[in-house]
């Protein structure tokens, strides 16, 4: 069983879209990797920052799906990260309403001397210059580092996040992010510019259009599971790194055909995470759920055809 280290917020969200609003809910990209990741039994650690106004509820709950929280900061007189958003009628498109860094400003992570030989790092969306800080911990070389980013950094960090980029195995953005980072519309044509960035292997994340793994001239496409309804699209990308991740870190097997149930385990994980508002879902999702949904997603998937 691999070590896997997941950086990233623990955050309170409040989220509103055509089905209802929240007051502030458990959010952030560590904890939906986190509880995504746990499915697989890894010995995983998260880093992140939370205020005192963080309840020990929401640790709990994280440390009873065995997720190592020793790298959670707790700042008493601070406030943790917060983030409001309202999602449009196509549940793609969204307005963010409030970011308040609070804590998340002065982050500085400090990896457990224990996870600094971890086999794999998942680096969720954070600064770039928070992510390299990571990386120059890591005792050992990690089998394989994923990196998640957004537009954001692109924007306002785009020289420290090619720097980033540079060192890592994976990275996980949308088709949207793919366009901006290399000024290509071909996602076939934008894959190839990240590969000469660094990265071996590439996923582009299409939303409820599935989701595409690039390596070298292979490609592998998986669909998005067509879902009856579509609750919350918060946290659906990290629920699905955090699939990604917790399956590589399993099997410790970093072959392109083991990434490609990597990405099938963590479309299945990500299925779920949107059928109710944060982190709900994956809270008490079991294990015979998501076999059943892996059963679903190989019928989805699956044909024969006679070629003449």
């Amino acid at each position: 069983m691999g070590k896997l280290v997941i950086v990233g917020t623990v955050a309170f969200d409040a989220i509103e879209t055509p089905f209802g609003k929240t007051d502030k809910i458990l959010g952030g990209a560590a904890t939906f990797i986190g509880l995504s990741a746990s499915h697989f039994n890894v010995d995983a650690a998260a880093v992140s920052v939370v205020g005192g106004d963080f309840p020990q509820e929401y640790l709990d709950l994280l440390s009873n799906k065995n997720i190592d929280i020793s790298g959670v900061e707790i700042v008493k007189e601070g406030k943790t990260f917060f983030w409001s958003g309202r999602y449009h009628n196509d549940m793609n498109s969204r307005d963010t309403l409030v970011t308040e860094l609070n804590t998340l400003a002065d982050f500085n992570p400090v990896v457990p001397q224990d996870y600094r030989n971890a086999e794999v790092v998942m680096l969720g969306n954070l600064h770039p210059i928070v992510q390299l800080s990571v990386l120059e911990q890591m005792e050992e070389k990690p089998k394989l580092v994923i990196l998640d980013t957004m537009n954001f950094w692109m924007d306002c960090a785009l020289d420290d996040l090619h720097k980033v980029i540079k060192k890592i195995d994976v990275i996980t953005i949308n088709d949207e992010e793919a366009r901006q980072l290399t000024g290509e519309y071909s996602l076939l044509v934008a894959a190839r510019k990240i590969h000469e960035m660094g990265p071996k292997y590439v996923v582009i994340k299409k939303g409820e259009h599935g989701a595409l793994l690039f390596h070298n001239d292979n490609v592998f496409y998986a669909p998005a599971l067509p879902l009856e309804e579509v609750f919350d699209p918060t946290g659906a990308g990290d629920t699905f790194a955090g699939g990604f991740a917790g399956y590589i870190a399993k099997t410790g097997d970093t072959s392109f055909e083991n990434m490609k149930n990597a990405v099938i385990y963590g479309s299945t994980l990500a299925s779920f995470c949107v059928e109710k508002f944060g982190t709900e879902r994956m809270q008490n999702l079991s294990e015979g759920e998501v076999h059943k949904r892996l059963l679903q997603f190989k019928q989805l998937t699956q044909f024969e055809i006679e070629l003449a």
